[in-house]
């Protein structure tokens, strides 16, 4: 039988699932940003309490996906990564079609913990199959590929929710995940997996991460290394509009501009730093050169004089580009560990990456009122990306790593 080309082999279905779900997953995490202020208006929140009630909506999604990250995770390992796969993406479309439906904050509240739940897995399983069905010289172009998709789902939300009401932009995302289920049927599970199944192996076992030392070493040092990722989107993203006027802008930043021009700039790094990482061939110097850029723009975010708008949006562009490390980063967290728990960790680690916005926002809103807005932001921002790199300079280089092997 002859080879395939390493193009057929990149685009085979299962990748080409993968990249779309993530297409669709991230289009919800981001359409929720956009239409949190006129769904909470429709639902009859007004004035001050936007932002305390778009906070509990938005910590309880995260509730939702530091749950969901490890039950997705453990069932990736147990019942396969197909079945994660596609069981994450039926449960995140209809929790995005039932939020369309919402007639009141508690109801909406259920539903984006639901969501968030869904939302958990479809990144951790769909990268770890793409891990395992390519080989390693594709690995990483496999990355460049599901990000470059799930950029661009976070990008179309930004014109959905430009384009219709609120209520029809949850319709649409929940409609493309319930039509990417149709490709299910011709989508084959990894073949690491399905001969790992024959095999009297214990799969999916999270309590074993954190009681072998070797193990929970790495799990924790792959957790660390992300964190810079979501201090970037969680509070100078975030918080855009706020950073704006401390600049003095005249003109008010628009948060939803600025995540959408995030997401541009993430989806070009995410294509940089996978091409880099084959380049250099080496996941840690790749992830290395971003966190640099990262912390270089950050500081210019936060201590330049900005004096218009397109010059602080630029920097938001600037910033999502040095975030597009993210898929690499959970590529390395997949290679790190055997096919018996690898989908626990895939899916995990990335969900409490995204929960660290929790306590970072807290932390930032002690120091804000003591040291000031960028003072706080930068302090914190320095603290983690020095963890980060320290974290990555203890964890092994899996550019090469052989993916067919188990944890015992």
């Amino acid at each position: 039988m002859p080879t395939q080309s390493p193009l057929r082999q990149l685009l085979q279905l299962p990748v080409l699932v993968a990249a779309l779900g993530y297409f669709v997953d991230m289009y919800d995490l981001f359409l929720f940003s956009v239409v949190r202020v006129p769904s909470l208006k429709a639902l009859g929140v007004t004035g001050d309490r936007l932002l305390p009630e778009g906070v509990f909506l938005l910590n309880l999604q995260l509730v939702g996906l530091l749950l969901g990250g490890i039950l997705w995770g453990i069932l990736g390992d147990k019942r396969g990564r197909l079945s994660v796969l596609f069981g994450s993406i039926l449960l995140y479309s209809l929790a995005n079609i039932a939020n369309g439906m919402v007639t009141n904050t508690t109801q909406y509240a259920v539903l984006r913990f639901v969501a968030g739940i869904g939302l958990a897995g479809e990144l951790g399983a769909g990268i770890t199959l793409v891990a395992e069905i390519l080989p390693q010289q594709l690995r990483g172009y496999g990355s460049v590929l599901v990000a470059t998709m799930g950029v661009l789902g976070g990008i179309l939300a930004y014109f959905v929710a430009d384009l219709f009401a609120w209520r029809m932009s949850y319709y649409v995302g929940g409609g493309l995940g319930l039509l990417l289920l149709v490709l299910r049927v011709n989508v084959f599970e990894s073949g690491l997996y399905e001969h790992l199944k024959a095999r009297n192996i214990e799969r999916g076992n999270f309590v074993s991460l954190l009681t072998h030392p070797d193990r929970l070493r790495k799990y924790a040092l792959a957790i660390v290394v992300g964190i810079p990722l979501w201090f970037v989107v969680g509070i100078l993203i975030t918080f855009s509009p706020e950073f704006g006027i401390h600049a003095g802008l005249s003109t008010p930043i628009i948060a939803g501009k600025a995540v959408m021009l995030a997401f541009a700039g993430q989806s070009l790094g995410d294509v940089v730093s996978g091409l880099l990482s084959q380049r250099l061939q080496s996941r840690k110097k790749a992830i290395r050169v971003f966190m640099g850029l990262s912390f270089t723009t950050m500081a210019i975010y936060l201590l330049m004089p900005i004096h218009q708008t397109t010059t602080f949006y630029f920097l938001c562009a600037c910033l999502g580009f040095c975030n597009g490390y993210w898929t690499l980063f959970i590529v390395m967290a997949a290679e790190l560990f055997g096919t018996n728990l690898r989908a626990t960790v895939a899916t995990s680690v990335p969900n409490f990456v995204r929960g660290a916005t929790v306590p970072l926002t807290a932390l930032f809103v002690v120091l804000k009122p003591v040291m000031g807005l960028t003072h706080g932001a930068l302090l914190i921002g320095t603290v983690i990306v020095a963890c980060s790199l320290l974290a990555l300079h203890f964890q092994e280089e899996t550019f090469n790593k052989d993916m067919d092997y188990v944890e015992v």
